[in-house]
């Protein structure tokens, strides 16, 4: 009987050989962590669907954010909810806007810390769309003017990087040229490029509060059967001025994340969204999979597939996880 010449399990008999032979590789790094802000002081609000994330005040906030620098998590994505909610979603432009406190706040404790603000109106807008509606249907054009005026006023406020979510056309032209006429031309834009009408955002929904009050977000987010749309939306991004893209979100999407990094040569980041986070965390404590194991291997998928920055509540799981040398 003949044996085999090449044997691939040589590499795999030891912890130590198949680290070293390893494809790729999760660093902290490589990871985004989401942060919600509300108003008030000493709130730090569980968020049921999400457990272990919470709805935090701006004092909270802060030392979350640096219990994660910490941990040598090196970016905070903040998202915030507004006091108050109108039809134009006024708070998101506010200078004393929730997400512009924040900022203010992580950037005075936590300098070094790179702060990225969600540009967006659905957490803001009595309607929860995510532009301005007239006659019952989310407007494109009149949207934009908000969008560059709540980019520029977070960047006032201290954001390091802006990223607009919403998928209105055009975005990231107004955003760029509001940034450059205020003089912040070395504000990188990382945009939400393709970003699909899916229901992995049902958590965020609830931590957020921006489920929409009437219809839904099809008209602007992108239909889940389209991929080479995705290419299509990356490239006026980039064309617009965009210096990251991302899909969002991750793990049902892998193939998109794949081409879009075949096909441009810009850094690509994926947001592992609230359900990814959600199905895992319940499965886990249902005793139906390793929780640990489950959440390695999604974000190292997700990082194979072609992302260079992973977006992910698990952020803070996975430096910990890493810091004690435990091999995924």
């Amino acid at each position: 009987m003949p044996y085999p010449v090449f044997r691939p399990r040589r590499l795999r008999e030891s912890a130590l050989l198949r680290k070293m032979v390893r494809e790729t590789r999760l660093d902290v790094g490589d990871l985004i962590y989401p942060l919600f802000a509300v108003h008030g002081r000493g709130i730090r609000e569980p968020i049921p669907s999400m457990p272990g994330q919470c709805r935090l005040s701006v004092d909270e906030l802060v030392k979350e954010a640096k219990d994660a620098a910490g941990m040598r998590i090196p970016a905070v994505l903040l998202f915030g909810l507004p006091n108050a909610k109108d039809p134009r979603g006024s708070e998101a432009y506010a200078e004393d806007g929730i997400v512009q406190q924040a900022v203010r706040a992580v950037k005075d404790t936590i300098p070094d810390l790179l702060v990225i603000t969600d540009v967006c109106l659905c957490q803001y807008t009595s309607h929860g769309h995510c532009g301005v509606v007239e006659d019952g249907r989310v407007k494109n054009d009149p949207t934009l003017d908000l969008l560059a005026r709540t980019a520029v006023s977070h960047v006032e406020a201290g954001a390091d990087m802006v990223a607009p979510s919403d998928m209105m056309d055009g975005r990231v032209a107004a955003i760029r040229e509001s940034l450059d006429d205020g003089g912040f031309h070395e504000t990188p834009i990382m945009a939400y490029s393709a970003k699909y009408a899916s229901s992995f955002y049902g958590p965020f929904r609830d931590a957020a509060e921006s489920a929409p009050q009437f219809g839904d977000r099809r008209s602007y987010q992108m239909d889940p059967g389209n991929a080479i749309e995705a290419l299509r939306e990356v490239g006026l991004d980039v064309d617009e001025g965009a210096d990251i893209v991302m899909v969002k979100p991750a793990l049902p999407y892998l193939d998109v994340i794949a081409r879009v990094k075949g096909e441009f040569g810009l850094p690509v980041a994926a947001y592992s969204v609230s359900g990814e986070y959600a199905m895992i965390k319940a499965a886990g404590r249902l005793g139906w999979l390793d929780e640990e194991r489950a959440m390695m291997e999604s974000l190292i998928a997700i990082r194979r597939a072609g992302a260079d920055l992973v977006i992910t509540y698990f952020a803070k799981d996975v430096a910990r996880l890493l810091e004690s040398g435990a091999t995924p």
